[in-house]
């Protein structure tokens, strides 16, 4: 299956960031900590040459605790800052500020020497969309200061938030890039539920799914669902099906509602914590290795 997915507003938002990157000292990039290198977009690098970086590997609590140690290693030495949080527990956030002080350590150097004094820093937060980047800035700030939802595309435009005196926030709708070079990268995204459920054909997402599970994580499928794996993806999930009691009419097996329950799963962490991606499966560009 061809995973792509690029609505029109996306473009627009791109050039939008383009516009502002000017206006900022920080760019604060979330990314899924379940596929840490599929959901980063690649223009972000581009557009942001030369800022300071925060990546924060949020959904940190579904995915697997020694690959989110190991991906943190990853991208501070590409240069970086980088955190575990979990925006809706709210874990991880308080340890924000001061990285931030950190990363923008030469900038406040700068602004004192030219004194210039009581300058927030600005911040752009970005991220692909069903990140969490909303839920993110909501529990930053410790208030709701932007719509939340949890299907992509939620936040259009843009809105600056001032959280203290210190460090203003600039955020951004979620955008992807018009076209994955990598397909595996749009499988992982539509995984994770980047992209919009209604334009993917949810029993090979499913059969997808359980390919990378049964290569890293075999035993928690087996667990959760008390099946053994079949010889096919396809026949795996016809067996998680008639486990779960996902019938038709004629009690045919309905492969729909199975594939909607494994992925629910999966994304829910029930399945258990899981890391899809591992930093030794990237080249030199980061692109990812696996076959």
């Amino acid at each position: 299956m061809n995973y792509q997915w690029y609505p029109g507003h996306m473009t627009k938002a791109r050039r939008m960031m383009q516009e502002n990157i000017k206006l900022i000292d920080l760019i604060i990039e979330l990314v899924d900590a379940r596929v840490p290198v599929a959901s980063r977009n690649p223009d972000i690098d581009e557009l942001g040459k030369g800022k300071s970086r925060i990546v924060l590997l949020n959904k940190s609590d579904l995915a697997d605790a020694s690959w989110n140690r190991r991906w943190m290693e990853y991208f501070e030495a590409q240069g970086a800052f980088a955190l575990e949080v979990n925006s809706k527990s709210g874990s991880g956030i308080k340890a924000i500020n001061s990285l931030v002080q950190k990363a923008c350590a030469e900038k406040i150097a700068r602004d004192r020497k030219r004194g210039i004094v009581n300058r927030p820093v600005r911040a752009m937060v970005v991220g692909i969309p069903n990140v969490g980047k909303s839920t993110f800035i909501n529990s930053f700030a410790g208030k709701a200061c932007t719509k939340t939802g949890n299907k992509p595309g939620v936040t259009k435009g843009k809105q600056w938030i001032r959280l203290n005196k210190d460090l203003e926030l600039l955020d951004t709708p979620g955008i992807l890039w018009p076209k994955f070079e990598d397909e595996q990268v749009g499988m992982h995204l539509a995984f994770i539920g980047s992209m919009n459920d209604e334009i993917i054909i949810m029993e090979e997402l499913a059969s997808d799914l359980l390919e990378r599970l049964r290569l890293l994580y075999p035993d928690a499928v087996e667990q959760r669902y008390g099946i053994s794996w079949a010889d096919s993806s396809a026949g795996t999930l016809g067996e998680i099906a008639r486990v779960r009691r996902c019938l038709l009419k004629g009690e045919a097996l309905d492969l729909k509602k199975a594939a909607d329950l494994l992925t629910d799963d999966f994304r829910s962490g029930r399945l258990g914590r899981m890391t899809l991606e591992r930093p030794q499966e990237q080249d030199a560009e980061g692109q990812e290795k696996i076959q």
